[in-house]
């Protein structure tokens, strides 16, 4: 058999195939007598990469666990928000309104529980229901928006240390993302902003991917579609 075709059949093999028990291994491959459940690990490593190479990597085969036809129970589900915790709502909806451009689509305030919540996205607030109630569940219909809690009175609570934002031990929550137009410019104006940085675009290996923090010291991933593919291109 030449060499392009045992390439070809292999590329079409899923890795759970070659996971497969050794009393169905040779059944999975009668027309290639020269790998059994023997073959060495080597052999069949070499294999999974040109599996790997030639089919997309987000085939089921390639990512154990996951399922590709979703519960008919879940259909209509959608990511609708991040909720962050924060200290001082003046500065944060400053931040997220005047230095990320984002809008205000609905706040709701629970007196018995002493907080409140601001639901901030890149959605035109002129479009919302004038009606309290309506515009509240037109806001949680609203894909990708940020969630911001504010327990009263820890904006001025002088022994409030502020809140964990996932990036120092013990390490969980990481980042939110934004794409803007260009990456260096959004950069810069960051920058006269007076924005902190965690990296800056040409900062560590990944060139053209910045992060910056949001006033309580969560990071903010920042990134346009003109060169993220190019950039993770090894990646991908």
């Amino acid at each position: 058999m030449a060499y392009s075709s045992i390439t070809t059949t292999f590329s079409r093999l899923s890795l759970l195939r070659f996971a497969s028990k050794s009393s169905s291994f040779s059944s999975s491959f009668p027309s290639l007598p020269f790998l059994d459940a023997n073959s060495s690990p080597k052999v069949l490593n070499r294999f999974r990469v040109f599996s790997m190479a030639s089919e997309p990597k987000e085939l089921p085969a390639n990512n154990p666990g996951l399922h590709t036809t979703p519960d008919e129970a879940t259909k209509g589900y959608f990511m609708q928000q991040t909720m962050f915790r924060i200290k001082d709502p003046k500065v944060s909806l400053d931040f997220y309104s005047r230095v990320l451009g984002m809008s205000l689509l609905k706040r709701l305030d629970f007196p018995e529980m002493k907080f409140s919540l601001y639901f901030l996205g890149y959605e035109d607030p002129a479009s919302a229901p004038a009606n309290a109630v309506d515009r509240t569940v037109w806001t949680f219909g609203q894909k990708a928006t940020i969630e911001l809690t504010h327990n009263w009175g820890t904006e001025s609570d002088p022994e409030f240390k502020g809140y964990h934002n996932g990036n120092s031990d013990p390490r969980g929550f990481g980042h939110i993302g934004i794409t803007v137009d260009d990456t260096y410019k959004a950069c810069e104006r960051f920058e006269r902003l007076g924005v902190e940085f965690v990296k800056k675009p040409d900062d560590g290996k990944l060139k053209g991917i910045a992060f910056i923090k949001d006033p309580d010291g969560y990071w903010i991933e920042i990134f346009d579609l003109k060169t993220i593919g190019q950039i993770t291109a090894s990646a991908s």
